[in-house]
């Protein structure tokens, strides 16, 4: 049985509701986690710079429905990767084609040779490092957690307790959630029962209405969504260590790795990256790490994960 999955309105019926024991969580997410990681480590077959530019497109593929990184206003995209793209298109001497897909397929597509990489705002986490190498951050990914505006039962970690928290389907907010167990333990105090979303919105509506506790999300989307909605939500304490947002793309894709690092210095250099980020993010992030995270131990080291 895996944790309860609720339906985001994007797949053709109803995901059944599993309720998980309390107690057998950390079973339940290993098993979780495997499949997703089974899921991610199809043969990467994606094309390296030299045949994308002699085919003359490259194929992206992005989310819509993740503020402030992509979503869609009207009938328009919106967010950082959305003006990203059209700086890359700028940028590059060869097409960008682009494919929007629901989150939770998006990256075992990119590792199943579909696409060339993902723009998108995706979390550094070990198990996607195995598949995939990343371009340097763009932004923070530290978790924390939502609570409602009016709940004054949490301020701190331990007052996590015990309660129902909501969090996106294969996610890294999923992958890390053992940390925030790990925490809560050592205070004598349990991880409650866990809720996957195939989307945040929906999770985000379930917490305005009481159905859940708290939600857990990274730093960016929380600082935009308390900052929109004030009266109905806020942030509440950080549960896992320091983060990182960036692009992931196949391991055998190094010419593209280098070019979309290159990409992201020139944008760095002419100063549209800070501009870009302020714009979305609230603030720019000039101390984030400048090489390409390639290794579970580079990422371990850089988020003081081994401390």
């Amino acid at each position: 049985m895996l944790p309860t999955t609720r339906n985001a309105g994007r797949t053709k019926g109803p995901i059944p509701n599993h309720r998980v024991p309390k107690a057998r969580f950390s079973k339940t997410l290993a098993a979780t986690l495997a499949g997703t990681l089974m899921s991610l480590s199809l043969p990467a077959l994606a094309a390296d710079l030299s045949e994308i530019q002699e085919r003359g497109y490259m194929e992206v593929a992005t989310e819509d429905n993740y503020a402030p990184f992509n979503f869609i206003e009207g009938d328009n995209a919106k967010g950082f990767n959305a003006d990203m793209l059209e700086e890359l298109r700028d940028y590059a001497d060869f097409e960008i084609r682009q494919e929007i897909l629901p989150w939770t397929g998006l990256l075992a597509a990119v590792s199943n040779d579909q696409y060339d990489m993902a723009l998108t705002g995706a979390s550094v986490s070990d198990e996607r490092l195995r598949v995939f190498n990343y371009t340097p951050p763009y932004a923070s990914a530290q978790h924390f957690a939502i609570k409602r505006a009016d709940d004054d039962s949490i301020s701190d970690v331990d007052d996590l307790s015990d309660k129902q928290v909501g969090v996106q389907a294969g996610s890294v907010l999923l992958s890390r959630l053992p940390e925030l167990e790990a925490m809560l333990e050592d205070d004598g105090g349990t991880l409650g029962e866990v809720v996957q979303y195939e989307s945040y919105p929906e999770a985000f509506a379930d917490l305005a209405n009481g159905r859940l506790d708290y939600v857990i999300d990274s730093a960016v989307p929380v600082n935009t969504l308390v900052a929109s909605k004030p009266d109905v939500f806020a942030k509440g304490p950080a549960v896992s260590g320091a983060g990182y947002v960036s692009w992931p793309i196949p391991k055998d894709s190094p010419e593209l790795l280098e070019y979309m690092t290159g990409f992201l210095e020139h944008l760095k250099e002419n100063g549209r990256l800070a501009e870009l980020q302020k714009k979305w993010f609230g603030e720019s992030f000039p101390d984030l790490p400048e090489k390409p995270l390639t290794s579970v131990e580079q990422f371990h080291e850089l988020a003081g994960l081994d401390d």
